[in-house]
C-alpha cells in the first residue's frame, strides 16, 4: 500500500509510520522539515500545510492508497489551505483517513458521547471549532464526490514519545520528586484515554475496512477520573500521592497551568467505542493501567527522567504549548497551605 502521512515527525505520527512500515507499506511523510529525524525506508515530501502552492508543488502527480491526516488541526493550517488541500487530493486517494477529536463534541452531561453527539459550535479558528470544520467539510465532500473518507475522533492519546509535556511525563516527574499534585473541581473531572498504539493501529483499520467508508468513530480507551487517574499513575510509580485540592473559587486566580490541563471542566467526558468495535471488529484498548505501567517503563528510559527531573524542571513542547512550571504550581500550593 503506498501510504502518505501529513505530519508523521512526532508521537502520533511517528509511531503510525513504524506500524505502516512495519506492515509492508510504502511510506511517505509531508511536513515542514523542522523537526525529527527522518526514519529510514521512509520518503519524505517538504510543504507547509499553511501554503497551498507549497502542497500543489509537493503533490504534483501523486495518488496514494491511503492519506492518514493526523496533523489537520489549527496550529498547522486554516480553513482555506485545508479545503484546497482536500480539493487537490479528491480523485486521488483509496482512503482518507482524517484524525479529529473528542474536541469536536459539544459539551453535555450525557455519557458516554456517540458519534451522533451534537458538534461543539465554535468558530474555525478555535481548535475544537477548526476539527468541526474539517469533518464537514469531509463529509460533505464523501456525499457529493464519493471521495473515501473516514473520522477518527481520539480523545486523551497517551503512550511513548508523547510531545504534550503536561501529561503523563509531567505526572510521572511530580510523583517521582514527592511533590504535591492539584487537583481542581474535587477530582471528578472525568476524561477518556487511549494509548497510541492502539490508536494507530485502529487508524490502520479504517484505512483498509470498506465498513469504514464514510463513518466517523470515537478511538479511544477507559474513562477515568482525575483523582483516580493521579492514584493509579503514584502506584504505578511507587509512591503515595500528596493531593491537594483547588477550591473552585481560586479557580478564576490562577493564570498559567498549574495542573494537567486534562483536569479542567472543559475537558469533562467519557467516549463510547460501541461504534468501532462492532463495525470494524477492532478490540478494547489496553487497560489504563497496563498502558500506563508499559509508559513508565518508557520514560524512565527516555531523556525525559534526566533532564526533567529536577527543582526547577519546566517544560512545553514547540508545537502545542502544552506544558507545565513547577515554580508556579509552588506558588499555588504555597497559597493552599496559608489559607488551610
Amino acid at each position: 500500500m503506498r501510504a502518505l502521512v501529513l505530519g508523521g515527525s512526532s508521537f502520533v505520527g511517528g509511531r503510525l509510520v513504524r506500524r505502516l512500515l512495519a506492515n509492508g507499506d510504502d511510506v511517505t511523510t509531508l511536513n515542514r522539515g523542522r523537526s525529527g529525524v527522518p526514519m529510514e525506508g521512509v520518503n519524505t515530501l517538504i510543504a507547509d500545510r499553511r501554503d497551498i502552492t507549497s502542497m500543489r508543488q509537493a503533490l504534483a502527480g501523486t495518488k496514494w492508497d491511503a492519506v492518514y491526516d493526523v496533523s489537520g488541526y489549527i496550529m498547522a493550517t486554516d480553513a482555506e489551505n485545508f479545503t484546497g488541500l482536500i480539493d487537490l487530493l479528491d480523485g486521488l486517494v483509496g482512503r482518507y483517513v482524517y484524525v479529529s477529536s473528542v474536541m469536536a463534541y459539544a459539551q453535555s452531561g450525557l455519557f458516554p458521547w456517540t458519534e451522533d453527539f451534537a458538534q461543539r459550535d465554535e468558530p474555525p479558528t478555535t481548535y475544537g471549532g477548526f476539527k468541526v470544520f474539517a469533518e464537514n467539510l469531509l463529509s460533505e465532500r464523501h456525499r457529493s464526490t464519493g471521495l473515501p473518507i473516514t473520522i477518527a475522533r481520539p480523545a486523551a492519546i497517551y503512550g511513548p514519545e508523547n510531545n504534550i509535556f503536561d501529561m503523563e511525563s509531567a505526572m510521572f516527574l511530580r510523583l517521582r520528586a514527592g511533590r504535591p499534585v492539584l487537583l481542581p473541581h474535587g477530582g471528578l473531572v472525568t476524561g477518556s484515554f487511549g494509548h497510541v498504539d492502539d490508536f494507530v493501529g485502529a487508524l490502520t483499520t479504517m484505512a483498509t475496512a470498506e465498513a469504514a467508508i464514510g463513518e466517523t468513530f470515537n478511538v479511544t480507551g477507559s474513562g477515568v477520573t482525575a483523582d483516580t487517574y493521579v492514584k493509579t499513575l503514584a502506584d504505578i510509580v511507587g509512591v503515595e500521592p500528596e493531593i491537594l485540592h483547588v477550591p473552585d473559587s481560586m479557580l478564576p486566580q490562577i493564570d498559567k497551568p498549574a495542573f494537567c490541563r486534562l483536569f479542567r471542566a472543559r475537558h469533562h467526558g467519557v467516549l463510547s467505542t460501541v461504534k468501532l468495535h462492532d463495525v470494524l471488529g477492532i478490540p478494547p484498548e489496553r487497560d489504563f493501567r497496563l498502558g500506563h505501567e508499559q509508559t513508565y517503563e518508557w520514560f524512565l528510559k527516555s531523556p525525559l527522567a534526566s533532564t526533567l527531573d529536577s527543582s526547577s524542571a519546566n517544560a512545553a513542547d514547540p508545537l502545542w504549548g502544552k506544558g507545565f512550571d513547577l515554580s508556579y504550581e509552588e506558588e499555588i500550593i504555597g497559597r493552599l497551605r496559608v489559607a488551610a
